[in-house]
């Protein structure tokens, strides 16, 4: 393939440039902010769902706990009613003593109720404090993730420019070289996905570094100043 010092030299270059992208890259997908927003959000979601069960719960127990305070309010009324009663039955023992008992009754039942609305009201307390200590974990894994997002964005964001800023001098120097070689090198490296360009040491390929028998060698030699290494097939310079 023909090349000119000119081709040979915008094509080393290239490959550098290229090789300075690829690390450049493994560097942004391996910046550890990655990880830690991912942690986070992993975290968060956990906290929501273990919230949302709570949020559940705690309607399910505020509304037993209305039920209780809905069913003593009318035993309330009823008792006030019961006791008017007595009050007005005078000498009438029979009376009396039938209301007593339903008035016995009732506060027994409103005692029972008392001691389940400790229970449930003890159990909507420890219901209120979960979702607060959930609603306090969410504002501060909320404030790791901004910071690692932060952090990702700016250290991610100075990669990125470098990568540009690469990939703009790599076109510049493919306009300094023939078409063709430019084409070659092209599909070389997407099909290879690393090093393009070798260079010719001695009897071996400088990249493989396997061995070219003469005859290649001399068939090798003859397709100056640019072959195909017969090992590995990346473009191979030879001097």
């Amino acid at each position: 393939m023909q090349a000119t010092p000119t081709d040979l030299a915008a094509l080393l270059e290239v490959q550098q440039i290229d090789l300075a992208i690829m690390q450049l890259n493994k560097q942004l997908d391996e910046l550890p902010q990655r990880q830690k927003i991912l942690a986070a959000r992993n975290k968060l979601d956990a906290i929501r769902a273990k919230l949302a069960q709570a949020e559940i719960l705690k309607k399910e127990v505020s509304k037993k706990l209305s039920r209780i305070d809905d069913e003593d309010a009318s035993l309330a009324k009823k008792e006030n009613g019961v006791q008017a009663a007595i009050e007005a039955a005078g000498g009438d023992y029979r009376n009396v003593e039938a209301r007593t008992k339903e008035l016995e009754g009732i506060f027994k039942r409103r005692a029972t109720l008392e001691e389940s609305r400790a229970t449930v009201k003890a159990e909507l307390d420890k219901l209120n404090e979960l979702v607060a200590s959930a609603n306090a974990a969410i504002d501060e894994v909320s404030a790791l993730e901004q910071a690692q997002i932060a952090s990702f964005q700016k250290e991610g964001g100075e990669l990125k420019a470098k990568i540009a800023e690469a990939t703009h001098n790599r076109e510049a120097l493919f306009t300094q070289m023939a078409p063709e070689l430019a084409d070659e090198y092209e599909k070389t490296a997407k099909r290879l996905g690393s090093v393009a360009v070798g260079e010719l040491d001695g009897t071996k390929c400088g990249v493989c570094r396997a061995p070219i028998d003469s005859g290649r060698l001399i068939q090798l030699k003859a397709q100056a100043p640019i072959g195909i290494c017969p090992n590995c097939k990346r473009m191979l310079i030879i001097r």
